[in-house]
């Protein structure tokens, strides 16, 4: 009987508690006072809080997709609260946490103003043109109170019109949108501004796109052919999860990159890049990786992306497939939906496999200690070391994607691919409602296909294996072969860069450079006695793959003779002498096999969809 009645007790304090938190309410409110100063003015209301002494507020340190700490606190100011239009004494209690003392009160009222100049998909930027809010860097939330729903009420400036994001729009409400809970608002990026809207039905579902910065795009062409990816992404999974999904693009001289949410997407992009067809294709392929990530990693995602912390990192070793699959996915889209051909698709994967091998850090990197290593990741805080110690779960990812896609076609005789995998994990995550852990996703690959990948996960997952090209391109009837990138050319290894004189920026792993000691830094005097401006005369600059090997004192050389360079170190002057080496890079060229067995041609069919 006891024990019934402490069940009973339990019950009800749980349903007291549960209750407490649904009364809480939470409303922001956005303004712009200053926006050409790049601020945001943040108002927080809490009414129904807890009746504590204080309630603690927190900024995430993180936003989802984007695997570094940027330490969001770092750009808010002017941190306040009220209760009752009275000032209550606030104090910062760690780096991303505020403690306002309510004493006892229901009701809050917190105000705030959030610093945003950086430009990228995943910061928020803020000028007198338009404001780009990345959520997460933007609102708080209370702690303990993640699963609380809140409102959005923007209040634009000057002649701004418009207001663009995946959000809920309150009924009745101009510029008000409901967030189920914070995941949800920390996953719902903002535009606000005179952006160019245009819409396109796909797949069912209502895709609204929203420009800013102009371009010479042209929007029905884009409305056909962005539909066309969409129709691509969802025909894999066989169902489109959303009722309305926002696209919002950022024009500018130079842009590029993506981030990826659960019913939208931010996409950096040049405007004037929409006319020239490899510009255009390369925006088409940025919506096939950012659209493919609507199902892989967002609801197919590996089980440590969610429920998140956003307070700390969010380790995971599955990368590989959340961004490295999404990578792959991007060309197979390309291909799909017509935008490229089947030459350019098979070249295209070559490419990445020409980079993980020709990449050193490959050698040490496997895909999953990569995935694990993101929050070290070099591509956020580049380094000079970073390609020998370093591969692209991006790159790698999309490479084991590849392999395990024609893995699975042949080991079905045509029948299965990677899709089927990606199907079911899809299905299985939704059912579940939960992510995968490693071994469920490899147990899957493993019951699509019929046969073990024990062995495959050991080279190319967790270990570092040449990649078995020849093999795996055989499966579909394609020969690949490998020759030197630079025939007959000799290599230093040194990359350089122009700053102030001609420095060293790059040395690669047992390169002649990196043997004889040539340092990061060194600025280069003289090569064989010419000084640099002679040995400099007829490279164009600027150059972004500037090297030592394409000076002309270089390249007319051999393999094996000597090259002398007198540096400057730490204001010291010293000789170094550079015996010349063959290239170690390779380039991969492939041919079809026009006398491909049934076999071949049913992989290749199933691979490429043609035969």
């Amino acid at each position: 009987m006891k024990v019934y009645k402490s069940i009973f007790g339990l019950l009800i304090l749980l349903t007291v508690t549960m209750a407490a938190k649904a009364q809480t309410k939470i409303g922001f409110e956005v303004s712009f006072k200053e926006p050409q100063a790049h601020y945001a003015e943040v108002e927080m209301n809490m009414a129904g809080i807890t009746a504590k002494n204080y309630v603690d507020v927190k900024m995430p340190v993180w936003t989802p997709g984007s695997y570094l700490v940027r330490e969001f606190a770092k750009s808010v100011e002017d941190f306040g609260a009220t209760v009752a239009g009275k000032v209550v004494k606030t104090e910062k209690i760690n780096k991303n946490t505020w403690r306002v003392y309510t004493d006892k009160a229901a009701a809050v009222k917190i105000n705030y103003r959030v610093y945003g100049f950086e430009i990228s998909v995943r910061t928020a930027f803020i000028d007198a043109s338009h404001a780009f809010l990345s959520s997460a860097s933007i609102f708080m939330y209370p702690a303990g109170m993640l699963k609380t729903p809140s409102t959005v009420k923007i209040i634009p400036y000057g002649n701004w019109n418009k207001v663009s994001t995946g959000l809920t729009p309150v009924l009745g409400k101009e510029f008000t949108y409901l967030a189920s809970d914070f995941d949800i608002l920390f996953d719902s990026p903002i535009e606000v501004g005179t952006q160019d809207v245009f819409e396109f039905m796909a797949a069912g579902v209502k895709h609204e796109v929203a420009m800013y910065g102009g371009g010479n795009y042209d929007k029905e062409k884009l409305k056909v052919d962005m539909a066309k990816i969409v129709d691509q992404a969802t025909a894999v999974y066989g169902e489109n999860p959303n009722k309305h999904y926002t696209f919002i693009v950022h024009n500018r001289a130079q842009g590029g990159g993506g981030l990826e949410h659960l019913n939208s997407t931010v996409l950096g992009a040049s405007r004037i890049a929409y006319s020239d067809p490899a510009g255009y294709n390369r925006f088409l392929g940025l919506v096939a990786h950012e659209y493919h990530h609507l199902w892989n990693v967002k609801r197919l995602r590996p089980i440590a992306l969610g429920p998140f912390d956003y307070d700390n990192e969010n380790y995971t070793t599955n990368l590989w497939i959340a961004e490295g699959f999404t990578s792959y996915y991007e060309n197979k889209y390309m291909h799909r939906a017509g935008f490229i051909d089947q030459t350019s698709f098979i070249n295209a994967n070559i490419g990445s496999i020409g980079t993980v091998i020709n990449t050193p850090g490959a050698k040490i990197n496997s895909a999953a200690a990569s995935s694990f290593d993101a929050w070290i990741n070099p591509a956020y805080r580049p380094s000079e070391n970073a390609k020998n110690t370093f591969i692209s779960y991006y790159t790698k990812g999309a490479v084991v994607g590849l392999l395990m896609d024609l893995e699975i076609a042949n080991a079905t005789k045509g029948a299965k691919s990677l899709d089927d995998v990606m199907k079911a994990m899809y299905l299985q995550c939704k059912t579940l409602k939960r992510g995968y852990t490693d071994a469920e996703f490899k147990a899957m690959v493993e019951k699509v296909s019929g046969i073990s990948f024990t062995n495959f996960w050991a080279k190319y997952v967790t270990g570092t294996t040449e990649i078995e090209y020849t093999k795996y391109f055989g499966y579909a009837g394609i020969n690949v072969t490998a020759e030197n990138a630079t025939p007959n050319k000799p290599v230093t290894g040194a990359g350089l860069t122009i700053n102030g004189g001609l420095m060293v920026g790059t040395v690669a792993r047992n390169s002649t450079a990196w043997e004889e000691g040539l340092n990061v830094n060194d600025e280069i005097i003289s090569i064989d006695g010419i000084g640099v401006v002679t040995a400099m005369q007829n490279v164009k600059l600027p150059n972004p793959a500037l090297s030592l090997d394409i000076l002309p004192l270089v390249s007319a050389k051999q393999i094996g003779d000597k090259l002398v360079l007198k540096i400057k170190r730490d204001g010291l002057e010293k000789e170094i002498t550079l015996t010349l080496k063959e290239n170690p890079n390779i380039r991969l060229k492939s041919v079809i096999n026009e006398n491909a067995t049934p076999l071949q041609l049913a992989v290749r069919k199933k691979w490429i969809g043609v035969n």
